[in-house]
C-alpha cells in the first residue's frame, strides 16, 4: 500500500515522533543523544523553528515543534539524516535506523497542547531511577521547565507552554509539575496517538516570514559585512569565508533555497562546499557575538 501524503502546514505546531527499527536502540549511549540534541541546535539555526519540548527515550524521541515558516519535512529529514550517518559510522553498521519516516501530527487546540507536554514529559517514569523524580531525566526538557536546569543548547522556548499552566511563572511550574504525576499515561496515550491530523493551531504565536528573494539577502550581507557585491562572489578567498557561509544560512532559511539553488546564484559552488559553508554559518551564529542575532535583525532590516 502506497504511504499517505503528509499532512502539513509551515503554520503548525507539530508534535513530532523517531523511533528506529526494532532491532536496535535509537540511542545507544548519552553521547548519541547528545548529539542529536546538538543536530536539533543545528537545524533550528537553519530554519527558525522553534522547539516547545523534547524527550529523548532509548528506543524513541518526542519533539513539539513550531514550524514558524519553515517546512517540517526539510527540517525532520537534515536533523535524522544527518543523525543516521553519525550513527552509521560510529558503530560500524549500514542500512536504515529509522522505522519510516518520521511520525507528526498537527497539535490542534490547546487542550491537547498541554496534555501532549505533560504526555512527553511524564516518559521518562518509566525508567525505574526515574519514576518518582522524572525532571532528573536530563535528557528531556522537563527541567528546563521547571527552572532547575539550564538549556545548555539555548533550544526550548518552555514560556509559550508554562503560560497555558498558570499566571506568573512560579504558579505555573508548581501547577505543571503536579499534573505531570497525575498524568494517566495509558489515557494520554489514547490522546496523543498518531491517527490523524487535523486543522492548525496558531492561537497568538508570531511567525517568520519566509518570502524574501536572494536578492535581499545578498544587499544584507554586503552592507553588514561592508564588502562589495564582486568579492562575495570570489572564490576561495579565506577573508570572506564568514560573509559566504552566513549567505548560504540566511538563503537556506529565508529562500526555502537547496544546494543546487544556492550553488547557482553564488557561482557555481559544490554541494560539498556549501554544506561546509552552511557548518561554518551556524556555528558562527551559535559562537560569535557579532553575528548571534543576525537572524533577527535581517528580519527587523526588512520590516
Amino acid at each position: 500500500m502506497p504511504r499517505m501524503p503528509r499532512i502539513k502546514t509551515t503554520k503548525s505546531i507539530f508534535h513530532v515522533m523517531c523511533k528506529s527499527i526494532s532491532e536496535i536502540n535509537l540511542f545507544r549511549d548519552d553521547e548519541d543523544k547528545k548529539k542529536y540534541l546538538f543536530l536539533i541546535k543545528k537545524y533550528k539555526t537553519l530554519y527558525s523553528f522553534k522547539l516547545y519540548g523534547y524527550c529523548l527515550m532509548d528506543t524513541h524521541s518526542h519533539l513539539i515543534i513550531d514550524a514558524n515558516g519553515s517546512d517540517i519535512s526539510k527540517v525532520m529529514h537534515g536533523i535524522n539524516f544527518s543523525y543516521a550517518m553519525y550513527f552509521n559510522k560510529k558503530y560500524k553498521r549500514e542500512g536504515h535506523l529509522f522505522k519510516d519516516r518520521f511520525k507528526s501530527k498537527i497539535v490542534n487546540n490547546e487542550r491537547y497542547l498541554k496534555t501532549l507536554s505533560l504526555y512527553m514529559h511524564n516518559n521518562p517514569t518509566d525508567i525505574v531511577e526515574y519514576k518518582n523524580c522524572p525532571e532528573k531525566y536530563i535528557f528531556s526538557s522537563l527541567a528546563i521547565f521547571l527552572g532547575k536546569k539550564r538549556d545548555f543548547f539555548n533550544l526550548v522556548d518552555y514560556r509559550f507552554i508554562m503560560n497555558l499552566f498558570g499566571n506568573g511563572l512560579k504558579k505555573a511550574r508548581k501547577n505543571y509539575y503536579n499534573l505531570v504525576f497525575r498524568c494517566n499515561k495509558e489515557k494520554f496515550k489514547q490522546e496523543v496517538e498518531f491517527r490523524d491530523e487535523k486543522t492548525e493551531y496558531k492561537n497568538v504565536r508570531k511567525m517568520f516570514a519566509r518570502n524574501f528573494k536572494s536578492e535581499d539577502i545578498i544587499e544584507y550581507i554586503v552592507s553588514k559585512m561592508n564588502i562589495s557585491r564582486i568579492q562575495l562572489y570570489t572564490k576561495y578567498s579565506r577573508k570572506l569565508v564568514q560573509a559566504k557561509s552566513l549567505t548560504v544560512v540566511l538563503m537556506r532559511s529565508f529562500c526555502n533555497f537547496n544546494s543546487s539553488d544556492i550553488s547557482k546564484t553564488l557561482g557555481n559552488i559544490t554541494q560539498a562546499r556549501i554544506s561546509l559553508l552552511s557548518t561554518i554559518g551556524i556555528d558562527l551564529i551559535g559562537t560569535d557575538k557579532k553575528y548571534e542575532n543576525i537572524i533577527e535583525e535581517f528580519i527587523k532590516s526588512h520590516a
